[in-house]
């Protein structure tokens, strides 16, 4: 019994390396889950394509300072017939039939080019800039969400995987206490009483070793679904502690500057300001310059053909349209309003976060050390209460009930680091600082800039970057 109890422990150091910075050889680590997480999320990968659509936006509208060329032609066969009289200089009345068929074709360039628009170009430009850097925010803000869920489904499955081994444990001990009471009731030194307690306590713990295994099912499947492949050998995990400001103050400060929720917000204000912009723009003059050639033939019986080309500056001022122009003026003035509401929103919901999760990490360091004294204490105890069953000063039930408080005392410990590990994650993030380049993870970091660069001057072109 005592080789088995021995088992137990091992079963519970599995997370207790971690904090040690121990971790076998050959063993998925926390850091190479995360890694394929960043790498292979499907919704990561989806919001990417997102950030990249969004990039199409500024070319879209630096289109607006660029000269629009079209050009035109014609040909087709008609059929023309006049019949006309007119009067010559000497009075008399002249009788004219024209009729035959000819083949019109002509053929055009026309060339356009605005000049002032009352900046609606230029602000558009701005608009669609910060509505790309909004959309960058996203993608990291959905990075730390991914990478988070990633360490989480990390530890769950450690957790998880170690209560089983408890559980297990606890089994194989409770199924050797069961067989002792057996042979000391067939001896007569305990009742029959001893040993329905015995199998009581065995039943209730092969129901919490199937529970366990039933929850360990669901937590490989969610770390399938989020790591993208199955959980192997498994490394202990390490809390961030290192990296994570000094203080709460300094934590809530950083989360204000950095949190990709808040910044993203941010982008949101300066998109709504350029869109009041774009809409004011509506009321002011519009000039713009257009140039065209045309040749034709055989455009009539007579004419064979004929050449022409013209420079036109074109200036309208839009006096009234109905309103609508005014509407849109009001509206965009009332989203610039709500999205600097929706920003102080955010910043109270990051500092909350930001307080919540500190809170949370510094519980499960105190959690951690007491579970330790507590396991401690229960080992003791337990093998305190065998000595004295055997010298008749306690009964089976004190035995395992004995036996039970160390069992949970060790899941006690279990959870207690999954949460020391999980929490500290959960301050990197809040602080807007869970990213691959802090954590150091050896993976190629997704650059969104590159994208960005190979669009946006395009002038042409329906191919992506990627050559699709």
């Amino acid at each position: 019994m005592h080789g088995v109890k021995l088992f137990t422990g091992a079963a519970v150091s599995v997370l207790l390396m971690a904090l040690a910075g121990q971790s076998p050889a050959l063993a998925e680590t926390i850091e190479g889950a995360l890694v394929r997480a960043y790498q292979d999320n499907p919704q990561l990968n989806a919001q990417r394509a997102f950030v990249r659509t969004t990039d199409e936006n500024v070319p879209q509208a630096l289109s607006g300072y660029r000269p629009k060329v079209s050009l035109s032609a014609s040909a087709g066969v008609q059929y023309l017939h006049t019949d006309s009289t007119a009067a010559s200089g000497s009075g008399r009345v002249i009788h004219q039939i024209l009729s035959g068929n000819n083949a019109p074709r002509a053929a055009g360039l026309t060339v356009s080019q605005t000049l002032f628009n009352g900046n609606q170009t230029a602000n558009r430009t701005r608009a669609a800039e910060n509505q790309v850097s909004g959309a960058r925010e996203g993608l990291r803000n959905l990075e730390q969400q991914v990478l988070f869920s990633a360490a989480q489904a990390y530890m769950d499955y450690l957790r998880d995987s170690a209560t089983v081994e408890v559980n297990k444990s606890n089994v194989r001990v409770l199924e050797q206490t069961l067989k002792q009471t057996r042979d000391r009731f067939n001896v007569g030194e305990v009742t029959r009483t001893d040993v329905a307690q015995s199998e009581a306590q065995l039943a209730a713990g092969r129901t919490l070793e199937q529970q366990s295994e039933a929850t360990l099912t669901a937590t490989r499947a969610n770390y399938r679904r989020i790591i993208g492949n199955e959980p192997v050998n498994l490394a202990p995990g390490s809390p961030v502690d290192r990296l994570l400001p000094q203080s709460l103050p300094k934590a809530v400060e950083l989360s204000l500057i950095e949190n990709p929720t808040v910044t993203a917000a941010m982008y949101g204000i300066d998109v709504a300001f350029m869109n009041v912009k774009v809409n004011e723009g509506a009321l002011l003059p519009t000039l713009s310059l257009q140039a065209s050639v045309n040749q034709s033939y055989e455009q009539t019986l007579i004419t064979p053909s004929s050449f022409n080309a013209a420079a036109i500056a074109q200036a309208s001022m839009p006096l009234y349209q109905g309103g609508a122009e005014y509407s849109l003026i009001r509206q965009s003035k009332e989203t610039l309003a709500q999205q600097r509401l929706t920003l102080d929103q955010t910043r109270d919901q990051a500092r909350s976060d930001t307080v919540s999760a500190w809170g949370q990490l510094e519980a499960s360091k105190a959690q951690v050390q007491s579970a330790q004294a507590q396991v401690t204490a229960s080992e003791i105890a337990l093998n305190g209460v065998r000595e004295e069953a055997k010298a008749g000063q306690r009964t089976t039930l004190d035995v395992l009930n004995a036996q039970q408080a160390l069992v949970n005392a060790r899941i006690n410990l279990v959870n207690a680091q999954h949460d020391r590990v999980v929490n500290s994650y959960r301050v990197l993030s809040s602080v807007g600082r869970l990213s691959p380049i802090v954590l150091g993870l050896k993976t190629n970091v997704y650059d969104a800039s590159v994208h960005y660069q190979q669009v946006r001057d395009s002038w042409v072109g329906v191919r992506t970057p990627d050559g699709r």
